[in-house]
């Protein structure tokens, strides 16, 4: 899966994949701030002409199948139009969250399974639901309702690997076979840290101060330490349970059952301010407290100097095309990353952000030039 906002570059990154994989997916549907800074994702979603040119080249220069993954708009016609003109353009499989790009986070909402039938409907490709996916049930149910060819799951498959068998274990269960492949594939520990806490998410709300103990593991024997003390606090849990009791906080199971996690809403907000508020209003009325957040008291504490004060905080300028910081020795006034794509364009230098194309060139001119003489 990539994500892009350029033809050629799509299409030069795809080729180096494509004898690696059945089909190479285009992201239009990430909705997070990286994805907005990036002008990609789900940010791409009104640039349809944009969108058209990187399908069609992509359909006509690779030799497996193009997919692409999109969230939805509010309005059904729209999407529906939209997924039509991702067809007409060769895109072979669409998988269709049922949320707008606004609906993240404590925003999240139900995903409207209304405007994944419709595109069913509309399209002639395989079509693959997503949302609403937090158990086997839940998949069968989104078939039978949308009559998609498929179902995919994020965050339901994350606290629960073993969703679409239908089972839901043990948490150390999952966690042991995990680590295990972890040992036999090693990844960065931050992947493995991120996927204990799915997997961990309930008991780790009982068991508070084995949280900061998983957080601040440096190595994979620390981690595994940590999942192995949660195991054994779980089965302590277990052989506490008394006959007929029900999980507290309204959980379908115990917490040391894999299990989905329903995300908040929004803080209710006054009447006054008519609702719920986003959460970058939340995190201003939070900055105007003398009392941080937990998040940025842990920040205080890696570094006691750290200041949350926006008044004290530099100031940037912007790069004239994508507004990033800019370099503030760049001879074109742009980030590095702008600033690269221009420089190979024009054969030009920038020592300030040290690309050096036309030096180069200059040297390999020479270079051939000298060798025809000799």
């Amino acid at each position: 899966q990539f994500c892009a906002n350029d033809p050629e570059v799509f299409v030069q990154a795809a080729l180096l994949a494509q004898d690696y994989c059945d089909a190479v997916d285009l992201n239009l549907g990430c909705p997070q701030m990286i994805a907005k800074r990036g002008h990609y994702g789900a940010f791409l979603q009104e640039e349809w002409d944009l969108l058209q040119r990187m399908i069609l080249l992509a359909h006509e220069k690779l030799s497996v199948p193009v997919t692409c993954k999109i969230r939805v708009f509010p309005e059904i016609d729209k999407t529906v139009k939209y997924a039509q003109m991702l067809e007409k353009a060769g895109c072979q499989l669409l998988t269709v969250h049922g949320r707008t790009k606004e609906q993240k986070g404590p925003l999240s909402g139900t995903a409207s399974w209304e405007h994944i039938k419709a595109v069913r409907k509309a399209v002639t490709i395989p079509v693959f639901a997503n949302g609403n996916i937090q158990c086997l049930q839940d998949v069968e149910r989104c078939i039978r309702d949308t009559g998609v060819q498929g179902v995919m799951s994020a965050e339901g498959n994350l606290h629960n690997p073993a969703l679409f068998e239908g089972r839901s274990p043990a948490v150390w269960e999952l966690a042991e076979e995990y680590l295990d492949i972890v040992r036999q594939h090693p990844c960065p520990l931050s992947c493995v840290r991120a996927h204990l806490f799915k997997l961990w998410h309930h008991t780790l709300q009982v068991h508070r101060q084995l949280r900061e103990e998983l957080a601040k593991a440096k190595t994979l024997e620390g981690v595994a330490a940590v999942s192995q003390e949660l195991k054994l606090r779980c089965q302590e849990d277990m052989s506490r349970q008394k006959e007929g009791e029900k999980p507290p906080g309204g959980l379908p199971f115990f917490h040391w059952i894999c299990q989905p996690y329903f995300r908040p809403g929004p803080r209710e907000g006054s009447k006054e301010n008519g609702g719920a508020r986003s959460k970058r209003a939340l995190e201003e009325e939070e900055a105007g407290t003398d009392v941080l957040s937990k998040n940025k008291q842990k920040k205080q504490l890696r570094n006691p100097h750290k200041t949350f004060d926006p008044s004290l905080k530099p100031k940037y300028a912007k790069c004239d095309q994508c507004g990033n910081p800019k370099g503030n020795r760049c001879v074109f006034n742009l980030c590095r990353g702008c600033c690269k794509k221009r420089a190979f364009r024009e054969a030009a230098d920038c020592p300030g952000h040290g690309l050096l194309f036309k030096t180069k060139l200059e040297k390999s001119l020479a270079w051939k030039g000298a060798r025809q003489l000799s």
